[in-house]
């Protein structure tokens, strides 16, 4: 396997460099954890600047908390992507 033509393996969702199937599974399970988190960290940010954006604008918050904030909740989508590599 894996000795498709050019045109097949650039059009391809997915290329098996080997004979093991198995892997696909595997590729497929992967992929619907990543879509998962994808799905979080989207709803974190809607979330967060849904109610953050408009208490900073009406100066109910300091600007460097808000700047603090905005921090906290990059560093918490980060940290919730990086769950993909951990296992």
């Amino acid at each position: 396997m894996g000795g498709g033509t050019a045109v097949a393996k650039h059009s391809a969702d997915m290329v098996l460099l080997n004979d093991r199937v198995v892997e696909t599974a595997f590729a497929i399970a992967y992929a619907r954890r990543t879509m998962a988190v994808i799905r979080q960290n989207l709803a974190w940010s809607a979330w967060y600047n849904a109610i953050a954006i408009p208490v900073a604008a009406v100066g109910l918050v300091q600007p460097w908390l808000a700047a603090i904030g905005m921090s906290v909740s990059s560093i918490a989508v980060i940290g919730n992507a990086l769950r993909l590599r951990l296992g």
